[in-house]
């Protein structure tokens, strides 16, 4: 086997390299759902409701959504290394504000820098693992690269149960900072620049016009379950995220070079797989954040204990990542995306019959069957996506890809919980009920709580349901752009 060289002929160590890459994206991934876990503790020890420490996910998401076309101009333009290393800073700069947070709009501003690191780090990972490997080989490599991407996000809520047993929230940051100041040296030894760069021109109407669509889109969201559907602050709101977005789409379609190259979306194939790993994400992340709500709220769960009751889904997850990868090489992702999506629609359409006295057994083989089926549609579909375009559109269409896939989870987890407070002050008791009758108000609270996170679940199963039917628009088994 020849050795690696880097874009200047010099040979370098891609074991080691991809080793770097692999221990910092689980590490900065892990955090997106960290927090989840803690969501009870951090509404008690600051005083604010479910809408609110949502923000702590949603928000950390959206600024992932909105750094990633930025970091494919940064990409462009600085050696990937000293971008890493960067990318790595900021994400470590981020934890450490977070860890001594004396309020939450501090914390929240601890996490929101966290995400920008996330969001510069998350597309250099990909397009160094795809650039690095020969097209025989992507496909295990982003098997590979499914693990990390795909368990982080999963054991974040298991972790974070382990942890907050026995210490408090700030040790969810104290866990962090020495493993990124870790892959902070070990970048600085293994990096290498191993993507051409040019120089590129940034086009800063298009970071405001995407800032504020996005943005905008996904405070309405947030919002409604404080003030409802019909509110005006929510309806203004949401109008402008929509006209921004717009606005911005139409730039990029008559720019010379745009910030975010749309015109991958001309590709069929991978037009399709964005919708589907977009709608698999919104599935998955939103019900990790409900879901670890509803056992501790409902069941009286400790958050380690709601953690090991997902556990199973991440390990499953883990360990079918690269069974999946390798699946895909040989028969395609149509047939894997049509049966993982119909077992995410099997785990989830349960969860809508939850109640108080439904078994955390049953409950966890229905998350692990979800995660099961998750696992076939994410990397394989994305793979596939991928390959169906020419090689000089990788590069954009990693940066569309995981734009559209951050802010489509952001804004899925966003309803799911403005769903759940909603249907929850919807059907609560009335105050005067407290007073007059202490137990049926108890008893009608609980039910309307059970209410919110059964209506939660409905619109998981909405997400769902279109992957399941849009899964049968593919036309092939393979959607690689194999009969190029």
């Amino acid at each position: 086997m020849n050795q690696p060289t880097d874009v200047n002929g010099k040979p370098y160590n891609r074991a080691l390299m991809v080793a770097t890459l692999l221990i910092g994206t689980f590490t900065t991934f892990l955090t997106q759902t960290i927090l989840t876990t803690a969501f009870p503790t951090l509404m008690s020890d600051f005083h604010i409701n479910a809408s609110a420490v949502q923000w702590l996910t949603t928000g950390f998401m959206l600024v992932m959504g909105i750094m990633i076309p930025v970091s494919a101009w940064l990409l462009s333009k600085f050696n990937v290394k000293h971008l890493y290393l960067t990318a790595i800073g900021i994400f470590f700069l981020g934890t450490l504000i977070s860890r001594f947070a004396p309020s939450f709009q501090v914390l929240l501003a601890g996490r929101l820098i966290q995400a920008a690191g996330v969001g510069m780090s998350a597309p250099t990972f990909q397009n160094v693992m795809y650039s690095i490997f020969p097209p025989e080989k992507r496909g295990s490599a982003m098997g590979l690269a499914g693990i990390v991407i795909g368990l982080a996000p999963a054991v974040g809520p298991t972790l974070s149960g382990w942890v907050l047993l026995h210490h408090g929230w700030r040790a969810l940051f104290s866990v962090i900072l020495p493993i990124a100041g870790l892959v902070f040296l070990l970048a600085t030894y293994s990096m290498r620049k191993v993507l051409t760069t040019t120089d590129p021109k940034i086009d800063s109407l298009s970071v405001v016009e995407s800032t504020l669509g996005f943005g905008s889109l996904l405070y309405g969201f947030s919002t409604v379950g404080d003030r409802g559907w019909f509110d005006p602050l929510v309806l203004v709101t949401l109008a402008l995220g929509v006209l921004f977005v717009a606005l911005f789409v139409r730039r990029q379609l008559h720019l010379p070079v745009p910030l975010l190259e749309l015109r991958v979306f001309q590709s069929p194939a991978f037009t399709l797989s964005v919708i589907l790993t977009a709608v698999a994400f919104m599935s998955m992340v939103g019900v990790e954040m409900v879901l670890p709500m509803y056992i501790q709220t409902i069941h009286g769960e400790s958050a380690f204990h709601s953690g090991l009751i997902l556990l199973p889904g991440a390990i499953m997850m883990g360990i079918m990542s690269p069974v999946t990868g390798n699946i895909f090489d040989r028969i395609g992702a149509k047939r894997l995306a049509q049966t993982g999506l119909f077992l995410l629609l099997v785990g989830t359409f349960p969860l809508v019959t939850l109640t108080a006295d439904t078994p955390t057994l049953f409950v966890t083989v229905l998350y692990t069957v979800r995660m099961f089926g998750i696992t076939m549609v994410t990397m394989p579909v994305t793979t596939a996506g991928m390959n169906s375009l020419p090689p000089d559109l990788i590069n954009h269409g990693t940066a569309v890809n995981n734009t559209i896939r951050q802010v489509a989870a952001s804004i899925g987890t966003a309803i799911l919980v403005s769903v759940l407070s909603t249907v929850t002050s919807a059907n609560a008791p009335s105050a005067s009920l407290r007073a007059a009758d202490p137990v049926a108000f108890a008893t009608q609270a609980a039910s309307a709580t059970v209410a919110g996170y059964r209506a939660a679940f409905v619109v998981s199963l909405i997400f769902a349901a279109v992957g399941f039917i849009l899964s049968f628009r593919l036309t092939n088994d393979r959607i690689d752009g194999g009969d190029r």
